[in-house]
């Protein structure tokens, strides 16, 4: 890891960096004594091949980060991020490749790892911090706001070894956000604390980066992502498959999540049918999107016209029916984003024997792009007849949409309201 001179406003540089490891641990050990004789002796160590049960968890990646800016990490577990940010940090170096880092760095890797949990709160504040590049002095000066940040005051005597994980964290975020660095690299910890804590953490951020501190976030939430980093990098079993802007990098991620393991076909989710038997009076046998013509639509657009259609097996009449539907994302952290019932909206479904198609018409779809799950039933009263736990669908964008959760529709104009 080297500094640099050249840009004032870049703080990273990172230019085709590559790391291997090893899945066996005795193999590893022995690699790892073979290649310090080899540079004792001033060999090569032939770091560009891979050797017997070796793989690349980092394939020639390069980046850079400037003074200010928010870039984003995206990828599916064992994708490689966490082993980049550690390259970074100075932690384990790369087999190929150079990072040059300009500047004070803070990694929010693991918060809290660094703690002794045999000494008290308020020394592992002086030694955290003092790891972290402070003086004495200077901890001392902002040693009573790391605690009003953290919110641990009661307890700041005590030893870390009593402290919850939510307390350890708390403090291990407070410590690194007041050194004040020029880097922040943040591995999944704004998903710690409760909500409170999460948006002191969000507003931090926020005033750190208006001084010009620049960070790297990784989170498996794109909905954070979208909302913090105007730039992003997407990984993929090590290898940097799209690096841009985030709304561009976060939707081929989501396609490409949407491609694994999907239960549907073509955009049409076929059930078995049951034998009347088993029936209890209503099956759902197919579930699937169409526009205003009737064709089935692979993939819903943001914004335009769609109809959920629940296609139905009845072996009775019903004269109140009610559907519910409940969506969530599945690329975030499992959330909830709509929940709708034709009861809700006071409009009985009048079911007669045979098979119907129950249609719920959205005139402007307004999910964002992304991968979501549909958990769909059917019931009279409290009797449920069916229900279908996850009918997973793709949302794609028909035009830019905002950061936001859901695309709303909407319309400009100017009033004139009289001269002044």
């Amino acid at each position: 890891m080297m500094n640099f001179r050249d840009d004032s406003e870049l703080l990273i540089s990172v230019d085709k960096v590559s790391k291997k490891f090893c899945r066996n641990l005795k193999q590893s050990l022995f690699y790892g004594v073979q290649d310090i004789c080899k540079e004792l002796i001033g060999g090569n160590r032939n770091s560009e091949t891979l050797r017997q049960q070796e793989f690349w968890a980092l394939k020639d990646v390069s980046f850079q980060l400037r003074r200010g800016e928010a870039l984003g990490l995206v990828g599916a577990n064992g994708a490689g991020k966490s082993t980049l940010l550690r390259i970074i940090s100075g932690l384990i170096n790369p087999d190929t490749g150079c990072v040059k880092v300009r500047g004070k760095l803070a990694p929010l890797i693991a918060l809290g790892a660094g703690f002794n949990p045999i000494l008290t709160g308020r020394e592992n504040i002086y030694a955290n911090m003092s790891i972290l590049g402070l003086s004495t002095k200077e901890i001392a000066e902002r040693f009573q706001d790391v605690i009003d940040f953290a919110g641990i005051a009661d307890a700041i005597d005590a030893p870390v070894q009593t402290y919850s994980s939510g307390m350890a964290a708390r403090l291990g975020f407070a410590c690194a956000v007041h050194i004040e660095p020029d880097v922040l690299l943040i591995d999944e910890v704004l998903a710690v604390g409760d909500i409170n804590f999460r948006v002191k953490c969000y507003q931090k951020l926020a005033k750190l980066r208006e001084a010009g501190t620049a960070f790297i976030l990784v989170s498996h939430n794109p909905h954070v992502v979208l909302n913090v980093c105007e730039n992003s990098l997407y990984l993929a079993k090590g290898e940097l498959i799209k690096y841009g802007e985030t709304e561009v990098v976060i939707r081929q991620y989501e396609e490409d999540l949407s491609l694994a393991g999907t239960e549907t076909s073509l955009g049409m989710m076929f059930l078995p049918e049951k034998p009347q038997s088993e029936s209890l009076g209503v099956d759902i046998i197919s579930l699937s999107f169409k526009d205003e013509q009737g064709n089935i639509l692979a993939a819903p657009l943001c914004g335009e016209l769609a109809y959920l259609c629940v296609e139905c097996k009845a072996y009775k009449k019903v004269d109140y029916a009610n559907l519910g539907v409940s969506i969530t994302a599945l690329s975030g952290q499992n959330e909830r984003i709509l929940y709708i019932t034709s009861a809700s909206d006071n409009e009985p479904l009048n079911i007669l024997p045979g098979r119907v198609e129950i249609q719920m018409q959205m005139p402007y779809f307004c999910l964002l792009p992304g991968l979501y799950s549909a958990k769909i039933y059917i019931k009279e009263g409290v009797c449920s007849f069916d229900i279908v736990e996850s009918f997973r669908f793709t949302v794609k964008a028909s035009k830019i949409t905002s950061r936001s959760l859901f695309y709303q529709p909407r319309k400009w104009q100017v009033i004139s309201k009289g001269k002044i």
